[in-house]
């Protein structure tokens, strides 16, 4: 049975605690800036083929981080907003220095 929380606020510190391998961080930033990319190739080249991209390189890089470094399920399936919002704020996060990489 998933935990509930009843807010962000609450769910952020599980979100880090399914984060603490290093290399499960770093492949969500690499994640995150690939989602970034696919987006801007986007609206540069006026091609949406390219928003394709951002779920397949943000949930790819993501999971497979859960799966061979953390070995557990990722938040995604049972928290998809929360866990959304948490890619985020980690990845503002590790760009200010405040979530280690």
């Amino acid at each position: 049975m998933p935990q509930r929380f009843a807010n962000f606020r609450e769910f952020y510190p599980y979100y880090l605690g399914e984060h603490a391998d290093r290399r499960c961080r770093q492949l969500h930033v690499v994640g995150t800036w690939l989602v970034i990319a696919s987006a801007a190739l986007a609206l540069l080249l006026r091609n949406p083929w390219w928003l394709l991209g951002a779920p397949l390189c943000g949930y790819g890089c993501a999971w497979f981080g859960h799966y061979v470094f953390e070995k557990n399920r990722p938040a995604t399936f049972s928290h998809p907003f929360y866990s959304l919002a948490g890619d985020w704020v980690m990845f503002a996060q590790v760009l200010r220095g405040k979530v280690p990489l």
